[in-house]
This record gives C-alpha cells, sequence and structure tokens, in this order.
C-alpha cells in the first residue's frame, strides 16, 4: 500500500484515522497486535519499523535466539496479548519468572 493516506491505512486496520495520526505523532502507544494489522495492511515485515534503531547488546543477544518470523506465530502474538492485558505489576512478575526459567532451561 505504497503511498496509503491515514485514511485508507485506518480503514484497512479498522480503527478511526485519527488513532492513526495518534501513533504517528507518538501520543498513543502502538500495542504489538495493533503493529502488527498495520504491517500486514502496509504489507511490510514489523521489523520495517525498527529499521535504523540502535539494538541494546543485551536484547540484541536474545533476538539471536528467536526465530526470524516470531511474530507470525498466533501463539506469540496470543502471548503478547495477554501479557500486556495484565496489570503492570503482574507482568513484571511473570516476566521475572519466566526470565529465571530461561536461565534454567
Amino acid at each position: 500500500m505504497n503511498g496509503t493516506t491515514q485514511q485508507q491505512l485506518a480503514d484497512e486496520v479498522g480503527i478511526k484515522f485519527q488513532q492513526i495520526q495518534k501513533y504517528e505523532a507518538g501520543t498513543n502507544r502502538v500495542s504489538a497486535s495493533r503493529l502488527w494489522d498495520i504491517s500486514n495492511a502496509l504489507q511490510v515485515p514489523v521489523s520495517f519499523f525498527f529499521e535504523g534503531l540502535e539494538q541494546d547488546v543485551q536484547l540484541q543477544s536474545h533476538m539471536d535466539d528467536l526465530p526470524l518470523d516470531i511474530f507470525s506465530s498466533k501463539e506469540a502474538l496470543n502471548l503478547l496479548r495477554s501479557y500486556y492485558a495484565m496489570p503492570e505489576n503482574q507482568r513484571r512478575r511473570l516476566f521475572d519468572l519466566a526470565d529465571v526459567l530461561s536461565k534454567a532451561a
């Protein structure tokens, strides 16, 4: 969808164009699932939105262990949706648990 207007993108994703404006301006955060929808509508990989960003060395070392198509996995997207549906304090506890379990594996 090269040359897509905000209205066209909003229609494709199923939201109002004002929300697209807020995402673009950085006023509102974009959820992982919404970013996935936007990348599909624009026919670009999710990684397109992160090009040019410097990678944190620790994050990069964890990313090397992930499959390249991690965001095309329905399981991964459902896990992300569930994770971000939790209150922040519960997310932190779950994250800490996952970190401990992954180190033990």
